[in-house]
């Protein structure tokens, strides 16, 4: 029974996290679609540090000692460099190519997760990886696709980003009496504060926005940033960092899908293969509870 329960518990935990890269999944089309075009800089800042300094207004908690500079790395990894390189690879790429390219980093964070914390490299995390990989593959089965190199050397930073934003996360926890929400807004507002003068210089503010581009900063805001990011950290609080890793393939999933529901790209019989290949990686890769041992039967005294 006891197993059951931390069974229930670790899967209702990794259902809970992958609501985080589903969410994420969309941003995609919320890009292509709601956004103003080629603004990546933009995209980023007004996605982040809105969100940051809301959590941080509402949690009145800021970091101190050695968390500010943990802050600032953790901001730039997981928010910053993380979503300025995934709004390039979103405008340069079509449709979900830019998350399938992504979804390359569970085998990244396997490899950081050994080193750095510890984790054991078990032999159905390497099939997990290998089934990842090959469901990631053919997902980009779209039929006719250019691929800009940009865009996929975009795609790979931000999934190298990623991998170590997620082992340094958990590498390092979170300090002792801060909550969810303001250790969440340090790091939005650190990823931010750090694109917001590039996007000053670079691009400059826009002139005009439309209505449709304030209902995606809207999103962005909320659901991409500041529900998803509470949610993702705190499935990295709860679970191991490969399995964490592996619920970002959901991005891809849901980018595809409502490429194919709404852009009305090509979704292919090979593409509905890789969507279940990716799901039993995923499953794989989550953790088991320990099986109890049997007691053996005390000897009989004669």
């Amino acid at each position: 029974m006891a197993g059951r329960s931390v069974n229930s518990r670790h899967l209702l935990t990794s259902g809970v996290t992958a609501l985080a890269p589903a969410i994420w999944g969309s941003t995609y089309l919320v890009t292509t679609e709601w956004l103003p075009p080629d603004r990546p800089l933009l995209a980023t800042t007004v996605r982040t540090l809105p969100a940051g300094l809301i959590l941080l207004a509402f949690s009145r908690t800021l970091p101190t000692g050695r968390w500010l500079w943990r802050s600032l790395a953790l901001g730039a990894l997981n928010i910053g460099a993380f979503n300025f390189l995934m709004f390039v690879a979103a405008y340069r790429l079509p449709g979900g190519t830019a998350a399938m390219i992504m979804a390359v980093q569970p085998m990244l964070v396997l490899l950081l997760a050994a080193l750095l914390i510890g984790e054991t490299i078990r032999p159905r995390h390497v099939a997990a990886c290998a089934l990842g990989a090959l469901g990631v593959v053919l997902l980009l089965f779209k039929g006719t696709v250019s691929l800009d190199f940009v865009g996929v050397a975009a795609a790979l930073g931000a999934a190298a980003c990623l991998a170590f934003g997620i082992t340094l996360t958990k590498f390092w926890g979170r300090p002792d009496g801060v909550g969810l929400l303001p250790f969440t807004g340090w790091q939005l507002a650190a990823g931010g504060l750090m694109s917001l003068p590039f996007t000053l210089s670079i691009e400059g503010l826009p002139t005009t926005l439309t209505g449709t581009n304030l209902i995606g900063f809207a999103y962005l805001i909320s659901l991409g940033a500041v529900i998803s990011y509470a949610i993702w950290f705190r499935g990295i609080e709860r679970l191991p960092a490969l399995a964490v890793s592996f619920l970002a393939l959901g991005s891809p999933i849901v980018a595809t899908i409502l490429g194919y529901l709404i852009r009305h790209e090509t979704f292919s019989f090979l593409q509905l293969l890789g969507i279940l290949v990716i799901i039993t990686a995923v499953l794989l890769a989550q953790p088991r509870p320990a099986t109890p041992r049997a007691r053996l039967p005390l000897p009989i005294r004669s």
